[in-house]
């Protein structure tokens, strides 16, 4: 039976509680005063505290929340999840992203072939291929050592990667720029092809069709660019791809190819070859191998540990109950640590691809809304930027991560007594409780409501075992959500109809190409004005 969150109990005694929760007695400066509050609505695991003390729930929520994920198996769902069962229903594909960073002895089968170690043949192949650039017995094809690494992908093949790199960027010590050219707008081709030396740059082209429209056209401008510049474009390729696909064809040569699996999906790949070719590029294997531990830890916390204690399933609970019970359509996650700048547009796409969803897992139309917008910016830049609307206008929860150890320890100069890592802190622990309790005034323009939800986490060091970590969090977080709400989180039909319809204009523009009298007769009139515009070069 379809779920039908109407028709559990549960899920009517949390409505219930939501409407407890409006009640004035219950604002959260009433909440976190209370004795024992942190050491209640708080929880440490692999050195990672999460802490949802100022969160708008109390002791009777957290239990309904618990019972709600007993109610829904989330941890017997989970665990089917990473032995291999075909929980993408809607393709009929298994889901083990997080069988690419599986150190264990254990094997897990696919169509009868046990597939951690096809996985750990390609993480095998990645560290030859990489050692041997950074030895420089493979080079460019007129014999200069590779210095750049330009990666041609778009949504998946890009964001977690990117997220990572610039996370990790302290410990890059191979004398590479990783650059990405995600974007078919000729902008970022012209201004990526200006920083780099042609003889000295690496394409790397992530794809796992190998059709994608973007990723194909960047792929031609690069072509071009190399043989404009006399080079061999097979000797400064690497493909990542499906075995099979058009990037993996003898008859169409490139200096190496890595395979990529169909049972994980593009924005849960960083820990495949998808991110583990451009990141043990910049980084050196080792490192990538440091950040696939850190993410195995977090990983077998969300498998191992029961409810009350699994800090990404805690999580996921209270953005169901924000999201469905309170209301709010949206989340913020502010990183008070620079390096974490390209988390926010990472989770972006994680969880709004993979829970911005309309039906269940079974086909039916959903009885509750799902899915929550999510944004972010790190801090202290995010408090002169959008706290105004935080703290006075329309509220909205926020995730606020913090770190204990900063990647750069030997700056000491202090200002107003503080040094800068400590400045950075004052502010992370100042903004979740102006939002949570508010401020009185007799001036309205400066009165504070408060009430204004967030949760805290905090990470050891920025080390890569804590990234790992981190990115194993938000992958963990966003399938429990999906579980509660019924849905399936592996498929993204959504980005299809977009596609399909720039098919047809492509065609139209590709005719009047090849024949200046066409007329745009087979889009609509508002498209056709656009068209016209653009190919007459006149203002619109």
């Amino acid at each position: 039976m379809a779920f039908s969150a109407p028709d559990l109990d549960v899920w009517t005694k949390l409505n219930q509680q939501a409407a407890v929760m409006q009640q004035p007695d219950h604002h959260l400066k009433y909440l976190v005063a209370a004795p024992g509050r942190f050491a209640e609505f708080s929880r440490t695991a692999v050195d990672m505290l999460f802490d949802f003390s100022r969160q708008r729930l109390n002791r009777t929520v957290l239990e309904l929340l618990f019972a709600l994920a007993e109610n829904r198996q989330i941890l017997k769902k989970f665990a089917a999840m990473a032995a291999g069962e075909f929980v993408n229903v809607t393709e009929h594909r298994a889901a083990l992203h997080m069988a690419t960073r599986d150190f264990s002895s254990d094997s897990i089968f696919l169509n009868g072939q046990n597939i951690l170690s096809e996985m750990r043949e390609v993480n095998r192949q990645i560290r030859n291929f990489v050692e041997q650039v950074h030895r420089g017995d493979i080079t460019g094809s007129t014999g200069k050592r590779f210095r750049y690494v330009v990666v041609i992908g778009i949504g998946g093949s890009y964001l977690g990667t990117e997220f990572v790199s610039t996370a990790l960027k302290a410990y890059a010590a191979h004398d590479i720029s990783l650059l990405y050219l995600s974007n078919v707008d000729i902008h970022n081709f012209g201004s990526i092809v200006r920083d780099i030396d042609p003889e000295a740059t690496l394409w790397l082209i992530i794809s796992k069709s190998y059709t994608t429209a973007e990723t194909m056209s960047n792929e031609a401008l690069a072509r071009e660019f190399m043989r404009e510049k006399g080079l061999n474009p097979s000797g400064h390729i690497v493909t990542v791809t499906s075995k099979g696909s058009p990037g993996d064809d003898p008859a169409n040569p490139v200096l190496r190819s890595f395979h990529m699996f169909d049972c994980i999906g593009g924005r849960y790949s960083v820990s495949s070859a998808v991110g583990g070719v451009p990141l043990s590029l910049y980084l050196g294997y080792d490192l990538f191998e440091r950040f696939l531990k850190g993410a195995e830890q977090m990983d077998r916390h969300a498998l191992d540990t029961p409810a009350q204690d699994n800090i990404p399933l805690t999580s996921a609970l209270v953005s169901v109950w924000n999201n469905n019970f309170l209301k709010y359509p949206a989340q913020a996650i502010i990183p008070y640590a620079s390096p974490l700048s390209r988390l926010a547009p990472h989770v972006q796409q994680l969880n709004m691809e993979s829970n911005g969803k309309r039906v269940t897992a079974e086909g039916d139309f959903l009885d509750e809304p799902c899915g929550a917008i999510i944004f972010g910016e790190p801090g202290t830049n995010a408090q002169h930027s959008f706290f105004q609307l935080a703290h006075q206008g329309r509220p909205f929860p926020i995730e606020f991560i913090g770190v204990l150890q900063p990647q750069y320890s030997q700056y000491h100069t202090t200002s107003k007594g503080v040094s800068n890592h400590q400045e950075l802190w004052a502010n992370l622990l100042s903004q979740p409780m102006a939002l949570a309790v508010g401020k009185d005034a007799d001036d309205p323009a400066r009165y504070f409501p408060g009430n204004r939800p967030s949760s805290t986490l905090i990470l050891k060091d920025l080390s890569p075992e804590s990234v790992g970590k981190l990115l194993s969090f938000y992958e963990a977080k966003t399938v429990f959500e999906a579980f509660i709400w019924g849905i399936n989180p592996f498929d993204q039909f959504g980005v299809e109809l977009g596609k399909v319809l720039a098919e047809g204009i492509r065609k139209e523009m590709a005719a009047r190409n090849q024949d200046k009298a066409h007329a745009f007769d087979a889009v609509d009139p508002i498209s056709r004005h656009y068209l016209n515009a653009l190919f007459e070069d006149k203002t619109v």
